[in-house]
């Protein structure tokens, strides 16, 4: 498994920082891409990797501006596997970060949270 998957962030991609060995794990900017399922496979690829070994604990940052619904579904599928962590007592935290003024993102964090079973915050930055 490689240590980290790192993807810059582009005027319809978001950058992707997921670097075992700083501890960072992060998903910020805009998710508009013109196909979020080949956008998000390596991403979804080296997560279902680093449950088979994780880190002792793994602290998960979304500091999204906006995304489309197809980039919903793989947001979802990357908390969908953090919560494979917590299924094996590994601790976790999704920490899902929002403007003061934007609603939306905020509300749809919330949504999300609601889904899962795994311990999440929802944070003003």
């Amino acid at each position: 498994m490689n240590n980290s998957l790192i993807i810059e962030e582009t005027q319809d991609t978001p950058k992707i920082f997921l670097d075992r060995e700083s501890g960072v794990f992060e998903v910020s900017g805009r998710s508009l891409p013109e196909n979020a399922v080949k956008f998000y496979t390596p991403v979804l690829q080296w997560m279902e990797d680093y449950v088979i070994a994780p880190n002792e604990t793994t602290h998960f940052e979304f500091k999204l501006d906006y995304y489309n619904s197809a980039s919903t579904k793989k947001i979802l599928e990357i908390v969908t596997v953090l919560e494979k962590l917590v299924q094996k007592n590994h601790p976790v935290l999704i920490v899902w970060y929002h403007s003061k003024e934007d609603e939306l993102i905020k509300n749809r964090g919330l949504e999300i949270k609601e889904m899962v079973d795994v311990p999440f915050e929802v944070r003003v930055y």
